[in-house]
């Protein structure tokens, strides 16, 4: 009898008590019932609009006041004048007063406004986004007014010291930059701009070893955010560890808000940060700082760096952690070959395609050191005989792999010595002798082969490169893109430059996010696709060896 009446008591007075403060947002994503519910209860949450003056005068959620990015920008500006515009907005310190960011959906604005609030003193908590932006409100039913919101009643927030925790600084970026293991540095640019094909200020590229992850790869078509497994999968499938520091970055710091907000508030990453300064900074930067267009250019290497780092003396007096592994004819080989080359025809990888562990074998005692980086020397540019070895050896496991694209003419015509006796390999002497040692090879495989189409993995879908000069017939399970791989190729059969091949890419459809497997009319078709897509920064990609 008791238990009846209380619950007759109990149910107006919460529906009293949500009606004064407003329902409980426990994600920093809002939706527009939740945003509606907010706006009608005694403790109405401040509505922030981050979209430009001319989108927010046609047309804007009722009472919602206009924060226009364009005309107050990403300038740094000092404590008194970033109070000044806050208290201009409404934002008090007094209370509970939730603040509700918006803009047209799908876009940096909201995630930059929220960014900055954080960064200068509003507590996390009090900070939501409206998921979907106008757009959600919108195609939810809400209300759309196009008359100017009165100025709102002058906050009193007061901002002492920032936040540095959220923002990094150009120094310990560029160590970031250096240390992919421990950093992962997100650009959140277009892929023309990452591949130097496009460029905002004096050249176009990306910050060496930063990862492709433009903004719209973190938004839905409806221009909500992605779900949080969604965006997980996409961070795991880029390689991004929760133990890592991140970095996001753009052009000039406020598009990488997006990646930012999205890992540190939707994915809860605990190490975060976004770097203002951006490209525009690295870039006017006196030391001329790099930029990379292939997302891993040292697996192309040049005659000039070799001889750098492989030459009699370094060999003898010092030290060259390098594998020069010549994959041409042995008649070849014998006509002249560079110092300190290995012969290993290729024809000797391909008849271990079914059982490549069986090469440990012959590398080993041949002098190919697995720790070293093995750098394949053929006749020149980028071809099947020393893709397939490529491929072979970071199934092995060989610590780095790289092709050298000049050939055994081009060394000689730069006039870099050449060499018809064989490299010798056995016992070195105790001292200045640049013989090489024959070695264990003993080294962790990797899955780069894969045998027969299958089954997708769990994740992201399965995708077939076919890089032959017909589509593969018969047809392969799941989606198959064609594109032969000669068109990536330029006249010397040195590969196209980075936003040529991306275009190429793009054009016929090929999914950056993906299980990819290149296949091919024979396997070293299929590692030629397989080294192309490695040089531009694909994260899973195999090729089919059968």
């Amino acid at each position: 009898m008791i238990l009846p009446l209380l619950n007759r008591w109990l149910a107006p007075a919460l529906a009293c008590l949500l009606l004064l403060i407003g329902p409980a947002a426990a994600s920093p994503l809002v939706d527009p019932a939740w945003l509606r519910q907010a706006l009608a209860s005694a403790a109405p949450p401040l509505l922030l609009d981050a979209s430009p003056t001319r989108q927010h005068g046609a047309g804007h959620i009722p009472g919602a006041v206009n924060v226009d990015f364009y005309s107050y920008g990403a300038r740094e500006v000092d404590a008194a004048t970033m109070q000044a515009r806050m208290r201009a907005w409404g934002i008090r310190n007094a209370g509970e007063q939730r603040i509700v960011i918006h803009d047209q959906g799908g876009t940096m604005l909201a995630t930059w406004l929220f960014y900055e609030l954080h960064r200068h003193g509003v507590a996390p908590e009090r900070l939501h986004l409206l998921d979907g932006g106008l757009a959600a409100w919108k195609a939810a039913g809400g209300a759309v007014v196009t008359e100017l919101t009165p100025a709102p009643p002058s906050g009193d927030v007061g901002v002492g010291a920032l936040r540095e925790d959220v923002r990094v600084r150009l120094p310990e970026f560029l160590a970031g930059a250096g240390d992919p293991a421990g950093h992962a540095l997100l650009e959140a640019l277009d892929p023309p701009y990452y591949y130097g094909g496009a460029k905002f200020f004096s050249r176009g590229g990306h910050v060496p070893h930063a990862l492709l992850t433009p903004a719209d790869d973190f938004f839905r078509p409806d221009k909500t955010f992605k779900p949080r497994a969604e965006l997980q999968a996409l961070m795991t499938h880029l390689g991004v560890r929760r133990e890592q520091q991140v970095y996001s970055y753009c052009g000039g710091g406020v598009a990488a808000s997006v990646p930012y907000f999205a890992l540190k508030f939707l994915l809860d990453y605990p190490r975060v940060a976004l770097y203002q300064g951006s490209q525009k900074e690295w870039l006017e930067d006196p030391r001329g700082l790099p930029l990379w267009s292939y997302a891993a250019p040292a697996l192309l290497r040049d005659a000039d760096w070799l001889h750098g780092f492989s030459n009699t003396m370094l060999r003898t007096f010092s030290h060259s952690p390098i594998s020069i592994i010549d994959v041409r004819a042995a008649e070849a080989y014998a006509l002249g070959h560079l110092p300190f080359a290995l012969s290993l025809p290729a024809e000797r990888f391909e008849q271990e395609l079914a059982r490549p562990e069986r090469l440990a074998a012959l590398l080993g005692p041949a002098g190919v050191d697995p720790t070293h980086e093995a750098v394949i020397v053929s006749e020149g540019g980028l071809n099947k005989r020393s893709a397939i070895v490529f491929a072979l050896l970071e199934q092995l496991g060989q610590r780095k792999v790289s092709l050298l694209l000049d050939s055994v003419d081009d060394w000689g015509l730069r006039g870099l010595s050449l060499s018809k006796e064989p490299t010798r390999v056995g016992a070195r002497k105790p001292a200045l002798d640049p013989t090489i040692a024959p070695v264990d090879y003993q080294a962790a495989p990797r899955t780069v082969l894969v045998r027969g189409p299958g089954a997708a993995g769990p994740g992201l879908p399965r995708v077939y490169l076919a890089v032959g000069a017909q589509p593969p017939s018969p047809a392969l399970p799941g989606k198959t893109v064609h594109l032969p791989y000669g068109q990536l190729l330029d006249a010397s059969g040195r590969p196209k430059p980075a936003h040529e091949i991306w275009s190429l890419l793009a054009k016929a459809g090929l999914p950056r996010h993906a299980q990819i497997i290149s296949v091919g009319d024979d396997a070293g078709e299929a590692a030629i696709g397989y080294v192309l897509l490695r040089l531009m920064g694909f994260a899973d990609v195999k090729l089919l060896a059968a």
